[in-house]
């Protein structure tokens, strides 16, 4: 353990991804360069009566093949895609169960909330009518730290466990607190992420907001980041998990270092609980700056938040300019849709592979960049070559809660 003022450096040793474009990091990255949508008809969904948005980008994972019945009794979806990116990112990271366990290993982990699914259990207790539904497990899978503690069970942590269910920057807390237990010596260790499974009742919340697209005509052009003819968000599922440690304790056990986490904010807007706050996200940006100990202009590229939506799209190009200048910047939602508490590892793990690379995925149809978000030099077309040592990303997330995260190229 680190004592005194004395900070680690933070390096990400392995990444699990389960994305609508692919399951592995590589093969992510590969889906979003070549302009790859994961968004499609939700045909069982046509059912249901007053839903304006039937479309969605699913995950190709089917936990009920992967895990034993005795197991799945706590985990719902949303559990189930946490543990098997957990499980992918330990494989990548060289580490097995049993060097999990001796209390320097700890969880940071989020989803927006549990499985919607286990809710509908306790439906006819709460209006006083029958309680036979509620099952012991109910609310194991329905509550909103479902992931993080499965997580802990499955691979017997024993640290110090962060569980952040704070919607669209679950994941994103959950990197950054990880990040800043390591670096200030509380844990040596972190499993780090956010996960979340598509659901109709997900869809319908946004629905309600009009954040969603009806173009259920034409599901791989739907999203539109930052373009002038953008209509809305579209809902994704997923998980991302990162392997983050001390940099001396990686290097001595020989471990395959990814990136390096330099920096970490998050704040609130504490105006509003739906519109964001321009001036407060840029702060963000400029908390995480100062955390990195980096200028503004060393940040060589951007993964936007990039929901859509008009305020968002707005808000978070006016932060990003005024924090950090034309800077080049694109978002991968228009591949995957909007993952929820997934989408922060995803994009993290995605940057990772961009930095590791130096090619870099454009914004998914954003054909015209409307006019009224800041001049910055947005990611259209083919994806774009570029020598990039400090990338950051960005979330923000119903509640005005505001992340980003400083990665630094592993090059040394």
């Amino acid at each position: 353990m680190t004592t005194g003022n004395a900070q680690r450096r933070v390096v990400v040793t392995g990444t699990g991804v389960l994305s609508p474009v692919g399951n592995d990091r590589a093969g992510m990255h590969q889906a979003l360069l070549a302009g790859t949508s994961g968004v499609r008809p939700m045909a069982a969904w046509d059912s249901i009566a007053n839903l304006r948005c039937r479309i969605g980008a699913p995950v190709d994972f089917a936990g009920t093949d992967h895990y034993r019945r005795r197991q799945l009794r706590s985990m719902g979806r949303t559990a189930q895609l946490a543990v098997r990116a957990t499980e992918l990112a330990l494989a990548e990271a060289g580490l097995d169960r049993s060097a999990l366990a001796d209390g320097r290993t700890g969880i940071a982990y989020g989803s927006a909330t549990g499985s919607p699914d286990a809710l509908l259990e306790f439906v006819s207790a709460a209006h006083g009518q029958d309680a036979s539904g509620v099952k012991a497990t109910s609310y194991l899978r329905a509550m909103g730290h479902t992931a993080a503690v499965n997580i802990g069970v499955h691979f017997g942590i024993t640290g110090r466990m962060y569980t952040t269910s704070s919607a669209c920057t679950a994941a994103s807390q959950g990197i950054g607190y990880a990040f800043e237990a390591i670096r200030s010596g509380v844990q040596d260790r972190m499993l780090a992420g956010g996960s979340d499974e598509l659901t109709p009742a997900h869809c319908a919340v946004f629905d309600a907001l009009l954040a969603t697209s009806d173009r259920n005509e034409t599901p791989g052009t739907a999203v539109r980041p930052f373009d002038a003819d953008r209509s809305g968000l579209v809902l994704g599922e997923g998980a991302g998990t990162l392997v983050l440690e001390a940099l001396e304790l990686a290097q001595a056990r020989g471990a395959p270092i990814l990136a390096e986490v330099c920096g970490f904010a998050t704040n609130t807007d504490g105006a509003h609980l739906t519109a964001p706050s321009s001036e407060t996200q840029a702060r963000c940006l400029t908390m995480a700056l100062a955390s990195a100990g980096l200028p503004a202009s060393a940040i060589g590229y951007v993964s936007a938040h990039g929901t859509a939506t008009d305020s968002g799209d707005l808000s978070e190009s006016q932060a990003t300019a005024t924090a950090l200048g034309s800077v080049p910047i694109s978002s991968i939602k228009g591949h995957m849709g909007h993952t929820l508490g997934a989408c922060g590892a995803l994009e993290a793990s995605a940057t990772i592979e961009m930095l590791a690379q130096g090619t870099f995925a454009s914004t998914l149809n954003l054909d015209t960049v409307d006019p009224a978000c800041a001049g910055l030099d947005y990611l259209t077309g083919d994806a774009r070559s570029l020598d990039v040592r400090y990338a950051m990303t960005n979330n923000f997330a119903f509640g005005g809660i505001n992340t980003a995260i400083v990665l630094a190229r592993w090059d040394r």
